[in-house]
């Protein structure tokens, strides 16, 4: 897993989120896109009405499987699964309460 912090910021944009994650810092960093549509937040976090922590929680999962470089540049959530068919089964253990 990478020790690099990252920080995702979560904007609507009409029935989805257009969320942008910087892993490490500005100057040096990997920045990534994610879609989460609402079916998507439904899905992987019922419950949830912001998915800044389904995105975080998807982050570390990553992380834990692949490095920064490797991670797609922009994606929508759900294509996860396509590369990692535990997700919908394990991204609750990384959801953070809040």
């Amino acid at each position: 897993m990478s020790d690099e912090p990252f920080q995702v910021v979560c904007e609507p944009g009409g029935f989805a989120w257009e969320c942008r994650v910087l892993i490490g810092t500005p100057d040096e960093g990997v920045e990534h896109h994610v879609r989460v549509s609402r079916a998507e937040l439904n899905r992987y976090a019922p419950g949830q009405y912001d998915p800044t922590a389904l995105v975080e929680a998807s982050f570390r999962f990553l992380l834990e499987r692949e490095s920064a470089q490797s991670i797609l540049r922009r994606f929508d959530l759900s294509v996860i699964e396509t590369y990692f068919p535990d997700y919908p089964s394990r991204i609750g253990d990384y959801i953070q309460p809040q």
